[in-house]
């Protein structure tokens, strides 16, 4: 993979404009929760993701470069981490995720060094 970790791979099945709140999002592993809002902007898109069943409360912001394939039908998002991965990545900041640079090297980052 050579795209950004900021950008869907081509081979995803994104589709510009898709409302992907609701959709189940799979980790390598199993289930890991569901999406509670994404952004589709150049550069920037990604998903933030509310772990639910695994910590109470607890969102994560998941890079569009994770994700491996979107499934229209069944309102799935697989994404190419696994479960451990994604329960132990940066927290979540509300304030700081959009449009704070170093945020994003921080979040980037982590995923960059668990891509697959």
């Amino acid at each position: 993979m050579t795209h950004s970790i900021w950008g869907y791979d081509p081979a995803a099945g994104h589709i510009a404009g898709t409302d992907l709140v609701g959709y189940k999002v799979e980790a390598t592993d199993g289930h890991i929760g569901k999406v509670d809002k994404h952004a589709d902007d150049a550069g920037s898109s990604y998903l933030v993701v509310d772990l639910g069943v695994w910590i109470f409360g607890r969102h994560v912001l998941l890079p569009a470069g994770t994700v491996r394939r979107i499934d229209l039908d069944e309102q799935k998002i697989h994404v190419a981490l696994t479960q451990e991965q994604i329960r132990e990545s940066p927290e979540f900041d509300r304030e700081r995720h959009v449009g704070d640079v170093d945020y994003h090297e921080l979040v980037g980052g982590y995923y960059q060094s668990h891509r697959s």
